[in-house]
């Protein structure tokens, strides 16, 4: 059975396509639709996360949210970008949501995508050390939170503290026993992949890659997931790893579905550069009658390797439309595939 959850990014609308309001009316509508998909059945609410943007960019109060209105859908991000990131405050604001969700966050982290300002992080009072890249600053943030993530004391107690302490050296609080297992990597190649393997988090895998063999996407990223598992039995991890891949798929069952996606039922991969020095695929779009469908999801073969899929919707048609979306999939696609 595969699990299969939504991620969410760019603009709310009032669905007839209009930008929300506020912030607050976009957070309020991502509330709802994380208590309308669980009501559907779906396994996830997931959110992208990106600063100096009109969209997400403080994850944890609105995960917490979800998480003290919904009870068995895994909450998660995709991704977090770890170059804007204090480990030690990531750790206390991930516990915390975590404890209020009862331990149903799947968060994603990575170093990042291209940003709406140059070296945003630098804003946030980051710089990497003299020789670093800022990726490689996104992962030695990473390695901190991993390490404190495990809830071993590391910090020297006050002698005369303002609260008892217990024995011993501190940790950070809240500490949420098993987020640590529930850390995943936005990995957008094989050698990152591998990496996020050796240090036991799960793998995600965006609706982009880097383009490594000129191959189809969805055949690129299942070799990056056999050499993430095969790096995962290498480290001797005792746990299976989770891993994701993300879509966009729509089933047209109305004639509404096809006004707004009919036109993509023949696309494809796209190429293109993602900075100065990165050529990447992008994976197609899938739109089309839910049998003709079925039958081209089950020859994506990142699909097929991965035990999760994160459906991704198109927020600017607002929450009532991204509902039917998820239930055209739940209902007439992921029973047919043996998903459900």
């Amino acid at each position: 059975m595969k699990k299969i959850g939504f991620l969410s990014f760019g603009h709310w609308s009032d669905g007839a396509g209009s930008q929300t309001r506020s912030a607050a009316d976009a957070l309020l509508q991502s509330v709802d639709l994380a208590v309308a998909a669980e009501e559907l059945g779906a396994d996830g609410a997931y959110f992208r996360v990106h600063h100096f943007a009109r969209q997400l960019a403080s994850p944890f109060p609105l995960l917490s949210a979800i998480g003290a209105k919904t009870s068995r859908i895994e909450i998660g991000t995709g991704v977090i970008d770890m170059r804007y990131e204090n480990p030690m405050y990531f750790a206390e604001d991930a516990g915390a949501a975590d404890l209020i969700s009862g331990g149903r966050l799947q968060l994603g982290i990575s170093r990042g995508s291209p940003e709406q300002v140059i070296e945003g992080w630098r804003y946030f009072g980051y710089e990497p050390p003299e020789g670093d890249t800022d990726a490689d600053m996104a992962r030695k943030h990473t390695e901190v939170l991993l390490t404190v993530l495990q809830g071993r004391g590391f910090a020297e107690p006050n002698p005369r503290p303002m609260f008892p302490n217990p024995p011993g050296l501190l940790r950070i609080e809240p500490h949420s026993a098993g987020l640590r297992d529930r850390i995943w990597w936005g990995s957008s190649s094989n050698a990152t992949s591998v990496w996020a393997a050796e240090l036991g988090m799960n793998l995600q895998s965006s609706t982009l890659k880097n383009d490594e063999s000129g191959e189809p996407l969805h055949v690129q990223q299942r070799k990056q997931i056999e050499a993430y598992r095969q790096a995962w039995k290498d480290a001797g991890h005792q746990r299976e790893p989770r891993v994701s891949v993300s879509r966009s798929i729509f089933a047209l069952t109305s004639d509404l579905d096809r006004a707004y996606f009919g036109r993509n039922a023949d696309s494809g991969d796209h190429i293109g550069m993602i900075d100065e020095n990165t050529r990447a695929v992008f994976g197609r779009s899938y739109a089309a009658e839910p049998d003709l469908l079925v039958k081209q999801l089950a020859n994506d073969e990142a699909i097929q390797a991965a035990d999760t899929l994160l459906l991704t919707v198109p927020n600017q048609l607002g929450v009532d439309y991204n509902v039917h979306v998820l239930e055209n999939i739940l209902t007439h696609v992921a029973p047919e595939l043996g998903w459900r």
